[in-house]
């Protein structure tokens, strides 16, 4: 058990609500307030109804996870203090009955807003109920709270990408939050998506568009409740709690990674200089709770404002897009993933035009090579619907692959590096010095793990699988090599070639 110093103790008695519990975030969200703030009181978690599973199985089933090994071996009993409250987040008033909303008004003084949808492609109507009328709901239910004293806004770095300095302070945006609502809530959806690039006009996708109208939502209650603004950027594996490279979806640098090394990604449209601005999530998390506290600890009338921190990773440990592209071919030589289908290799350009060519040699002829030899031997084909999906997925990333924003980052660092003594051990947190390549290799370590659940007592079979995929690999280069250098001669192009190069020679000489 972690010693209790100001940090802790503020959390000490309270009850605490969690929007977004069961996502990547969340949930390593709830096990470090239960692991370094052990005399929290309960914390309450907002979850709907998924597939008839109640709440309850749907809790205790997520318990079960290796992310929560440290407290079911050490203070099992700690697990009791968390309570699922039945709701939505993309339900107007977060779909909470009467009674648990007044429950949770009577006794909550801390709230974690974390719930969002993060698809870039979601209509339009889904991403403003989930990210801006949830948002707008969390206020109200808030604004009730007689015991409130700190609420934490989950936002995103990219959700100003119409700047390239992102500062630590609310902008002004001239889309009135509350239209938006409405015509989401009253259109039908033909209209709405043809008003959707009207609305979204300098945003990528629905996602900024929303966080965006989120963070004018929490604007509007500056003054009326204590507010924090926390905008992570691109949140991936953790460095080092509960567990190195925990990590539970495939987006960000490491999805693409598990692509690269699975043999199924082998060309990205990324711009290979920009820098890619991640964020271990147990490094974010521990940001989080200490910017909560931080905001808690001082009343609204001392400090009007809304506090905003930019939990980014920019110049204090900067990688290029192309690093972690080689890296992770060579990690993923290193740690190799099971049942690859190819040998890992891949290839970055920003010329859309060779992105296109290379998806068409790489990605699709193979796939479609593959699927026919699948098909013969009476098995089911599957490579080219796979690679639909990668190409669908490597669409929505373009805008933020190719390119690159500068998110200042002071405050936040300002406010961990003047942490008290006693928390640092819990909340504080290194990026400068931390080993680049190896948290990258516990990123694939972990991939392995908890992604694709492979045992690494099977890591020998893994490399003895990479080896064959390898000679295999250059006997086709050599085949293909040697195919397309017979059909030039055969076709007479070399010929071709050689007498128009003698001519252009003596036309220059002559």
């Amino acid at each position: 058990m972690e010693k209790s110093g100001p940090i802790s103790s503020f959390y000490a008695g309270r009850s605490v609500f969690v929007t977004g519990a069961t996502g990547f975030m969340g949930k390593v969200l709830i096990e470090k307030l239960l692991w370094s703030c052990p005399d929290i009181k309960e914390i309450f978690l907002l979850m709907r109804l998924k597939k008839n599973i109640p709440i309850d199985d749907r809790l205790r089933k997520m318990l079960t996870l290796p992310l929560f090994d440290r407290i079911r071996e050490n203070r099992p009993q700690d697990l009791q203090k968390l309570i699922p409250v039945i709701g939505d987040v993309k339900s107007e008033g977060l779909g909470l009955p009467p009674v648990e909303r007044q429950f949770l008004i009577d006794r909550v003084s801390v709230i974690f807003h974390v719930a969002a949808s993060v698809r870039f492609d979601d209509p339009l109507r889904d991403a403003v109920f989930i990210n801006c009328r949830s948002t707008r709901d969390i206020c109200i239910l808030a604004a009730n709270m007689k015991k409130l004293v700190s609420l934490l806004h989950v936002s995103s770095t990219y959700s100003h990408t119409d700047k390239y300095v992102v500062e630590e302070k609310l902008y002004p945006y001239d889309v009135d939050w509350k239209k938006v609502i409405k015509i989401a809530e009253t259109v039908d959806d033909h209209t709405l998506r043809v008003l959707t690039p009207k609305f979204m006009e300098g945003f990528p996708n629905t996602y900024t568009f929303t966080k965006r109208l989120a963070e004018c939502v929490v604007a509007d209650y500056a003054g009326i409740l204590p507010i924090a603004i926390f905008r992570p950027s691109i949140v991936i594996s953790s460095m080092e709690e509960p567990m190195p490279g925990w990590l539970d979806n495939f987006n960000g640098p490491v999805g693409l990674m598990v692509g690269g090394g699975k043999g199924v990604l082998r060309v990205a449209y990324v711009s290979s200089n920009i820098s890619a601005d991640f964020m271990p999530v147990d490094v974010a998390i521990k940001a989080m709770i200490v910017s909560t506290w931080k905001r808690g600890s001082v009343t609204i009338t001392q400090e009007p404002d809304i506090h905003v921190y930019n939990c980014s990773s920019a110049d204090i440990k900067s990688i290029s897009m192309a690093e972690i592209g080689e890296m992770g071919i060579r990690l993923t030589e290193k740690v190799p993933l099971e049942d690859i289908i190819w040998r890992p290799a891949a290839t970055v350009t920003s010329v859309k035009t060779v992105y296109y060519l290379l998806t068409l040699i790489l990605h699709l002829l193979p796939a479609y090579i593959i699927d026919f030899l699948l098909k013969m031997a009476g098995k089911k084909p599957m490579l080219v619907k796979l690679q639909r999906k990668v190409y669908v997925a490597n669409s929505a990333l373009e805008y933020f692959l190719t390119n690159e924003w500068k998110f200042r980052n002071e405050k936040m660092f300002d406010l961990v590096t003047n942490l008290p003594p006693i928390d640092d051990d819990a909340f504080g947190f290194e990026l400068a010095t931390f080993d680049i390549h190896k948290y990258f290799e516990n990123c694939i370590i972990g991939a392995k793990k908890y992604l694709l659940k492979e045992d690494m007592n099977r890591l020998p079979e893994a490399k003895v699988h990479y080896d064959r995929m390898y000679w295999i690999d250059m006997v086709f280069k050599i085949w293909l090599t040697l195919i397309i250098a017979w059909g030039l001669v055969h076709y007479g192009f070399i010929s071709y070639a050689l007498q128009t190069y003698r001519s252009v020679i003596e036309l220059f000489t002559s």
